[in-house]
C-alpha cells in the first residue's frame, strides 16, 4: 500500500531525497577528481586512490546487507534521519584526516553510512509513489547525479585546487547539516510497513539468507552488479586520464564535469518518463546500448583540446547516468511490498559490492608510466562494454518474484 500525499507534498519529499542524494553522490563523486591532488599531497599512485575509492564501496557493501535485517523494523524517516547525520559525522572525518590511511578509514566509515540512504530513499519512493509513476519519481531523485556534477563537483575540485583537498569535505558537512534540518521538518512519518509483524530477531539472518535464494531477487542483483562494475571499471580513472594523458589542468576539471552535469539534469526526468510509458526495460536497453559509443571513446580518447572534451563528456554522463533510472524504477517492482526495504537494502549492497569491484579491478588493469600517462584504460573500455552488452541481453531475465519468468510483458 502506497501512502497518499498531495501532488506539491509529493514534490517536496522527492526533491528533498534528491539534495539528500546530491550530498551522498558529491561526497563520493568529488573524490575521483580530487585524484590528481590526493596522488600529489599524499605522494600516491591512481591505483592507490581507487584503492579508497574500493573501501568506501566494500564497507556501503557490507553495511547495506546488515541495513537488510533492519530497514523494514523502523519508520522510515526515523532511519533516514539517523544515518544521514552519521554520514555527516563521516564527512567531518574525512575532512580532519591527517594522512591517507586515516582518509581510508574515515572513507570505510562513509561507504557504511552513505551506503545505505540510497536504498532507504528508494523505500520511502516504494512507499510513497504508485508504480506506474515510479520511473518519473526516480528520474526527479536521479537528478541529484546531475546536481552533484553541475554544482558539487566542480565546486569541490575548484575548492580543492585553490583551499586543499579537505575543504571539499568541510563544505559537505556545512551542506548536509542543511538538508538534514530541512528534512527532519519535512519527511512524513513511513509506518505503514510495520502494520505486519516484523521479522522475529532469531530469523533474521535466516530471512537475509532468504533474499539470494529467491531467482527473481537473484537474477535482479546480478543486473544491477554487472551495471555497476560496467561503469566504475571506467569512472574513477577519467580525471587521471585526462591530467595525465591529456594535459588538462586539475582545475579544468571541473568545467568537464560542469557539461556533463548540466545534460543530465534534463536527461534523467525525460528517461524516468520515458520508461513509465515505453517499458523500464525497453528503455534500459536502448540507453545502455548508446552508452557503449561513449564508454569506448573516452577509455581511447586520442589528444583532443579542453573544448572538444566538454562537448564529449554531456554524452558520457547521459549514458551512465541514464541506465540507472529505468534499472532502478524495475527493481522497486520486484519484491513483495514488506520485504522491499530488505531487498532494495541488499540490492544496494549488490551494488556497492560492484563498484568496489570495478574500481579494484580497473586498479589492476592501469599503470602509470614515468610520464605520468595511464596505460591500459582502453582494455578497460573493451571489458566494460561487453558488460554492458551481457545487462542488455540479462534484463530480459529479471520480473517481479510475482510474474512467472516466461511472463515477457514489459516492465
Amino acid at each position: 500500500m502506497t501512502q497518499t500525499l498531495t501532488p506539491q507534498r509529493e514534490r517536496t519529499v522527492l526533491w528533498l531525497l534528491a539534495f539528500i542524494q546530491f550530498t551522498v553522490i558529491m561526497d563520493f563523486m568529488v573524490m575521483m577528481p580530487l585524484a590528481p591532488q590526493l596522488m600529489k599531497a599524499f605522494t600516491i599512485s591512481a591505483a592507490q586512490v581507487s584503492g579508497a575509492v574500493s573501501a568506501y564501496a566494500w564497507c556501503a557493501g557490507l553495511s547495506g546487507l546488515l541495513a537488510a535485517t533492519y530497514a523494514d523494523r523502523f519508520d522510515r524517516k526515523k532511519l533516514q534521519l539517523t544515518v544521514f547525520m552519521l554520514f555527516n559525522l563521516s564527512n567531518l572525518a574525512c575532512a580532519l584526516a591527517p594522512n591517507f590511511h586515516v582518509l581510508v578509514l574515515s572513507r570505510a566509515f562513509a561507504g557504511m553510512t552513505g551506503g545505505v540512504l540510497g536504498a532507504i530513499s528508494m523505500s520511502i519512493i516504494a512507499d510513497l509513489i504508485p508504480q506506474e509513476r515510479r520511473g518519473a519519481a526516480t528520474g526527479v531523485v536521479m537528478t541529484s547525479f546531475s546536481m552533484a556534477a553541475i554544482a558539487g563537483v566542480p565546486i569541490g575540485v575548484m575548492l580543492g585546487a585553490h583551499f586543499g583537498w579537505q575543504s571539499p569535505f568541510y563544505l559537505l558537512v556545512v551542506l548536509s547539516m542543511v538538508v538534514w534540518l530541512v528534512a527532519a521538518r519535512t519527511l512524513p512519518a513511513m509506518t505503514a510497513h510495520l502494520a505486519n509483524a516484523p521479522v522475529p530477531l532469531a530469523r533474521v539472518l535466516p530471512e537475509l539468507f532468504g533474499l539470494f535464494t529467491v531467482g527473481a531477487h537473484l537474477r535482479g542483483f546480478l543486473l544491477c552488479f554487472v551495471v555497476t562494475v560496467s561503469g566504475m571499471m571506467v569512472i574513477p580513472f577519467i580525471s587521471p586520464m585526462l591530467v595525465g594523458n591529456l594535459g588538462i589542468e586539475p582545475a579544468q576539471i571541473s568545467y568537464v564535469y560542469l557539461c556533463g552535469g548540466i545534460a543530465t539534469l534534463f536527461s534523467s526526468r525525460l528517461i524516468g518518463g520515458w520508461s513509465d510509458r515505453a517499458g523500464k526495460q525497453r528503455v534500459f536497453r536502448w540507453v545502455a546500448l548508446f552508452s557503449i559509443a561513449p564508454t569506448l571513446f573516452m577509455t581511447h580518447m586520442p589528444h583532443i583540446p579542453l573544448l572538444a572534451i566538454m562537448l564529449f563528456f554531456p554524452f558520457f554522463m547521459v549514458a551512465m547516468s541514464g541506465r540507472f533510472v529505468p534499472l532502478q524504477a524495475l527493481l522497486t517492482t520486484i519484491p513483495e511490498p514488506q520485504r522491499r526495504g530488505a531487498f532494495l537494502s541488499a540490492n544496494a549492497a549488490v551494488q556497492q559490492m560492484g563498484t568496489g569491484i570495478g574500481a579494484f579491478a580497473g586498479g589492476l588493469l592501469v599503470h602509470t608510466d614515468a610520464a605520468g600517462r595511464l596505460l591500459g584504460y582502453g582494455t578497460i573500455g573493451v571489458i566494460a562494454s561487453v558488460l554492458i552488452v551481457f545487462s542488455v541481453w540479462w534484463i530480459g531475465r529479471v520480473q517481479s518474484a510475482h510474474v512467472p519468468l516466461t511472463a515477457r510483458s514489459p516492465a
